[in-house]
C-alpha cells in the first residue's frame, strides 16, 4: 500500500524545479523522494486547489508564486488527486485510486475497517470498490466489470498496511517542510500547515 498523487504538470511551469513525470501518472509519496519529486508533489497539491477565488476568499495576488499558492493557502477544504494504491506483489494486480478519490480522505480506510460499509472510489469508466466480508477485505479493481481483477487480504494485514502508508505520508511531510523552507521561504510555515491539513496528519516534529 502506497499513498500516491496523480500528477499533472501545467505547460511551462517554472515557479520551482520539478521532476519529469508522465502526465496523469501516479507518484508514490514517502520520505525517500528526491528534491525535484517533492517539488512536483507540492506543485500538484497546490495545482489541485488553484481555483479562482469566490466571494468568501481574498482576491488572487498578482505575484506568480503567491497566485499559484492562493487556493492552497486560503481554501478551508483542500483536495489532492490520488489516494492509497494497493498492489498484490504475487499477481501484479493493482487497486488504484478512482476519479472521486483524494489523499485528504485516506483515513476513510480506517473507518471502512470499523464499519464494514462498502467503500467506493470512483465511477464509470473505472469503479474501484472495497468490501469487508468477515475478517477479509476484498478490493475490486473495477466493480463495473464482472471479471474484474480482485485483491483479497486479511483485515489485520490491511491495518498493518495503513500504518505503513501513514509512515510514508509522515516522511513525505517532513521532506516537504524542509523543501518549503528552501524554495518557498516566505510561505514555508503556511505551506507546511496546508500540507498537514490535506494529508490529515499532525505537524512535523521539530528536530
Amino acid at each position: 500500500m502506497q499513498p500516491v498523487l496523480e500528477i499533472y504538470t501545467p505547460d511551462g511551469f517554472d515557479l520551482w524545479p520539478v521532476a519529469d513525470f508522465e502526465q496523469f501518472g501516479l507518484l508514490p509519496l514517502s520520505g525517500g523522494l528526491s528534491t525535484a519529486e517533492v517539488g512536483t508533489a507540492v506543485m500538484r497539491i497546490a495545482g489541485c486547489n488553484d481555483i479562482d477565488p469566490d466571494g468568501d476568499r481574498p482576491p488572487r495576488p498578482a505575484d506568480a508564486i503567491d497566485s499559484f499558492l492562493h487556493g492552497l493557502l486560503t481554501f478551508d477544504d483542500l483536495f489532492a488527486a490520488g489516494g492509497l494504491c494497493v498492489t498484490d506483489a504475487s499477481t501484479g494486480v493493482s487497486f488504484q485510486p478512482g476519479c472521486c478519490d483524494g489523499l485528504e480522505d485516506w483515513r476513510d480506510w480506517h473507518r471502512f475497517i470499523q464499519s464494514g460499509d462498502v467503500l467506493g472510489f470512483g465511477h464509470d469508466p473505472v469503479s474501484p470498490v472495497a468490501e469487508r466480508v468477515g475478517d477479509t477485505v476484498r478490493l475490486t479493481v473495477n466493480a463495473d466489470q464482472s471479471d474484474s481483477p480482485v485483491i483479497e487480504l486479511p483485515v489485520a494485514e490491511l491495518r498493518h498496511l495503513l500504518v505503513g502508508a501513514e509512515r510514508d505520508l509522515t516522511g513525505f511531510l517532513a521532506l516537504a517542510a524542509d523543501w518549503a523552507s528552501l524554495h518557498l521561504p516566505d510561505h514555508a510555515a503556511s505551506v507546511t500547515a496546508a500540507l498537514v491539513r490535506v494529508l490529515d496528519l499532525s505537524g512535523p516534529r521539530e528536530s
